[in-house]
C-alpha cells in the first residue's frame, strides 16, 4: 500500500474514510443530515480500519461533526491517538424531506420525481435538500483550508459516503450519473493528494485486509 509519508513533501495527502454502520444503514434509510448510533457491526468494521490505518503516518484527523463520525472517530484513536478537528463542512448531503424514508420507498411512492431528480447529476438534491454540487463545494473548501493549514502533512478524512463520492466524482471528472462507471468500493479507503490547490489520487479501494 501507499503510506502517505512517502509523498512529496509540498503535498498534503488525505485519506477518505466512511464512518462505520449504523442503525439505519442496516435498516437502508437515508440518514442525510439526521444521526443513528453505530451498529456492534460497525464498531468492528471501525476497530479493523484503526489496525491497518495505525501503520500510516497521520498527523491528525479531520472529521465531519455528526454523532455517527464522532463515535467513528472514538474507535479510531484508541489505536491512532492524533489531534481530531470536527467540521460540519464535511457532513453528508442532506436529504431534505426524504430523510428517514428508504430507496425503496422512494421508488415506489415518487418513481418518477426520484428519476427526474437522478438524471440531474451534479444537480441531484432532495426536496428541500442539498446538491451534490453544494456538497462538492463545501467539502472541496474544507480540504483546501485544511492544506493550507497543514501544507504537507498526512489527514484522515472520516467522513460519509456522498462526501467521499464528491471528492473522487469530482477528481476523476464523473457526471454524477447513474450510467458512470462504478470507480471505488463500498467500505474501501482512499488517498487524494493536495498540491497548488490541485486534487490528485494517490490510490483508490484500499481493503482491511491490506
Amino acid at each position: 500500500m501507499n503510506n502517505p509519508k512517502e509523498n512529496n513533501g509540498n503535498l498534503t495527502s488525505f485519506g477518505l474514510l466512511r464512518h462505520g454502520q449504523t442503525e439505519w444503514n442496516k435498516l437502508k434509510k437515508i440518514q442525510g443530515s439526521c444521526d443513528s448510533p453505530l451498529t456492534l457491526q460497525g464498531k468492528q468494521q471501525i476497530a479493523e480500519w484503526s489496525m491497518v490505518l495505525k501503520h500510516y503516518n497521520w498527523d491528525r484527523i479531520l472529521a465531519s461533526d455528526l454523532g455517527r463520525v464522532k463515535e467513528t472517530v472514538s474507535i479510531l484513536n484508541k489505536q491512532l491517538d492524533i489531534p481530531v478537528d470536527y467540521t460540519s463542512q464535511l457532513r453528508e448531503q442532506a436529504w431534505g424531506d426524504w430523510e428517514g424514508l428508504t430507496i425503496p420507498y422512494l421508488k415506489k411512492n415518487f418513481s418518477e420525481e426520484l428519476e427526474r431528480r437522478v438524471q440531474m447529476g451534479w444537480f441531484f438534491s432532495a426536496p428541500n435538500g442539498e446538491t451534490r454540487q453544494e456538497v462538492r463545494d463545501r467539502t472541496q473548501s474544507a480540504l483546501l483550508e485544511a492544506a493550507g493549514k497543514w501544507p504537507g502533512k498526512n489527514i484522515l478524512i472520516v467522513c460519509h459516503q456522498g462526501v467521499i463520492k464528491s471528492i473522487l466524482y469530482s477528481i476523476t471528472g464523473k457526471k454524477f450519473l447513474p450510467g458512470d462507471e462504478q470507480m471505488f468500493e463500498p467500505n474501501s479507503f482512499h488517498l487524494v493528494g493536495c498540491g497548488k490547490d490541485q486534487f490528485t489520487t494517490i490510490e483508490l479501494n484500499i481493503n482491511r485486509t491490506v
